[in-house]
């Protein structure tokens, strides 16, 4: 709808049956109306309602972790998280904020046909609002997702016509029209014939946004560099220096090379000449660039080359080196649904999960999204079947790489325990295709099954103490340390898990501290140690911001303190939903103040203590 803004706001000052008051806010409603872009209804959801008296935490379901041996291997950890993803986002804000490097999300396509559920309702496709509940649906997504993502990162999107339109503005909007680039055709199926107007709709489409540092490629054919006595360190190549030009098209460039050392000329073909004139050719030999037949004798060349030098092609490539750009044009070796299809029922022997994607497509995007790194984290919250983690861990396989994955999904009809998870796990076990073929184990991988749990969201001294000893599975998480150890130093742990905790693995640590009272014992363990290249990473249960800083003093070089459960507070707030604030959430106290509360607190359970 198309309208004269500076006409309307002439109508409202000019009414004279609307009040100064009611003029003001028709006004301010006017101008913050948008003059382009998208614009929807907005509507809430159970799942965001929840998040506004409820914090969410992860609880591991240790009978499904699947964990080869830790203590030699560092093998990656992959994450599923059962529940719904919007509260799964906002946990990992805390444990992943900047630090994903490729999401790729399959959310519903909103075809109207049963694939879309809100609220627990299907949308069906006529429904007035359909449209505006799968843009707010996908908002709240996106917006916590942008604050997980690194700055070399990449998200892609599969979606189809019904919402495409749709979805470019709003990520222009979440993301940024600057960071848009560029939209991925994937063909899906072959043509069919019973399809209305007699136009088979056969591609989906993959949307891609990115940070400033993010630089797809595809390996190059490897280049053949030499390395001689005569240019010590300086590996070269050669190349043709002719080109597919005529005589009249580039008379310049129409001319005999001699090579000066013998004399031997080399005259240029009337349809073929050469690539510089006589000029460029002088300048090229007066600087090393020029290679005659006999120079070398491993080179079996008839006419005069062109060198290039190493370190030129990677000044001019930079990071692309070895690499080169990528055309939204995917490989033939890209396949279409029926292949995901087949990807899956050869794992399970059976159709179990209907228009999976296919694994060489989720690798062909893991491969070019990050084309020098192979330790990515990667991240999918509409995780399906499960396909993301599938192609993870083959493309690990293949090329040695350590890439980490995570994966969120609800249970509705028991997906996540009885396809994701059952998936994944023979994956990594093995399994046994229907023809009888066994298909060996990626075992070097560990898997950790986790569940969406609330704790009340308030900040009493004693909520705040009950939720720091429930977030055991997200500082694992955060930190990538699973392995707890009852003993620190010389200082015996076994038994005074309500107390203190310790983790460590492949040269990673971290503490819990849950009693401040064994502070002085820690300090004493760590003046014994030698600094490391990491300092040991200690959470510590304090009502406020004030992590004891002066207490680990001696030490303060060796360690990294971090308050809890205020840091958790501090790193999901902006992803939780506003909530009339009550006097008892304030935590933004003094030091001072925050010492004098924890004192009144400790003696006050030592009171407790004395009197039972």
């Amino acid at each position: 709808m198309k309208f004269d803004k500076q006409e309307l706001e002439k109508k409202i000052r000019d009414a004279k049956d609307l009040s100064n008051e009611d003029k003001s806010i028709l006004l301010g409603l006017l101008n913050e109306k948008k003059t382009y872009g998208l614009v929807w209804e907005d509507s809430t959801e159970d799942a965001f309602e929840q998040l506004k008296t409820q914090l969410p935490i992860l609880r591991e379901v240790k009978e499904r972790q699947i964990v080869n041996d830790t203590e030699t291997e560092n093998y990656p950890n992959h994450i599923l998280i059962e529940g719904e993803n919007l509260q799964a986002l906002v946990a990992l804000t805390y444990t992943h904020a900047g630090m994903i490097d490729v999401i790729y999300i399959d959310p519903p396509y909103n075809t109207g046909n049963k694939d879309f559920v809100y609220n627990d309702s299907f949308i069906g496709e006529d429904d007035a609002y359909r449209h505006s509940k799968w843009l707010s649906f996908m908002e709240k997504r996106l917006q916590i997702a942008k604050t997980l993502l690194s700055e070399r990162s990449v998200i892609f999107i599969s979606i189809d016509d019904n919402e495409q339109a749709n979805l470019k503005l709003l990520c222009d909007e979440v993301f940024g029209a600057d960071k848009f680039v560029a939209t991925i055709p994937w063909r899906k199926r072959t043509a069919k014939s019973d399809v209305p107007h007699g136009l088979s709709q056969d591609y989906e489409w993959i949307i891609c946004y990115a940070n400033d540092l993010f630089l797809a490629g595809v390996e190059k054919e490897t280049r053949k560099y030499y390395e001689t006595p005569d240019f010590p360190d300086r590996p070269w190549r050669v190349h043709d220096m002719t080109t597919q030009r005529s005589s009249i098209e580039r008379p310049n460039c129409y001319f005999t090379i001699i090579n000066p050392k013998t004399g031997d000329k080399y005259p240029a073909s009337p349809n073929r000449v050469w690539a510089n004139n006589e000029e460029t050719f002088q300048e090229y030999y007066r600087n090393d660039r020029i290679v005659f037949p006999g120079d070398y004798d491993f080179l079996r060349i008839s006419k005069p080359v062109l060198r290039y030098w190493k370190a030129d092609d990677e000044k001019k490539a930079g990071d692309l080196f070895g690499f080169t750009s990528v055309s939204t044009n995917l490989p033939n070796e890209v396949g279409m649904t029926q292949d995901g299809t087949k990807d899956i029922d050869a794992v399970f022997g059976s159709k179990v999960f209907g228009f999976p994607k296919p694994l060489s497509l989720i690798k062909h995007l893991l491969k070019i999204a990050t084309p020098r790194a192979k330790d990515i984290i990667i991240l999918d919250f509409f995780a399906g079947s499960g396909t993301t983690l599938h192609a993870t861990m083959q493309l690990n396989a293949e090329d040695g790489g350590h890439r980490q994955c995570i994966l969120v999904t609800n249970n509705e009809n028991n997906i996540c325990e009885e396809v994701t998870y059952e998936r994944n796990k023979r994956v990594i076990e093995g399994y046994t295709k229907p023809n009888g073929e066994f298909v060996e184990g990626l075992k070097d991988n560990n898997l950790r099954y986790y569940k969406i749990d609330f704790k009340e969201r308030k900040q009493s001294h004693q909520s705040n103490r009950e939720l720091f000893h429930e977030m055991k599975d997200l500082l694992c998480i955060k930190e990538d340390i699973y392995q707890e150890q009852h003993q620190f130093g010389s200082l015996p742990l076994k038994g005074k898990e309500r107390m203190i905790r310790y983790f460590a693995e492949n040269g990673r640590e971290m503490l819990m501290v849950y009693d401040t009272r064994v502070i002085p014992f820690i300090v004493k363990e760590i003046e014994k140690m030698s600094e490391k290249e990491q300092p040991l990473k200690i959470y510590i249960f304090a009502d406020g911001a004030y992590p004891y800083t002066d207490d680990f003093a001696t030490v303060i070089d060796k360690v990294s303190l971090v308050p809890m459960p205020y840091a958790y507070y501090r790193g999901i707030k902006d992803s939780l939903p506003a909530v009339e604030p009550k006097k008892e959430d304030n935590t933004e106290l003094t030091d001072e103040e925050q010492k004098e509360m924890m004192a009144e607190a400790i003696e006050a359970e030592n009171n407790e203590k004395t009197e039972d």
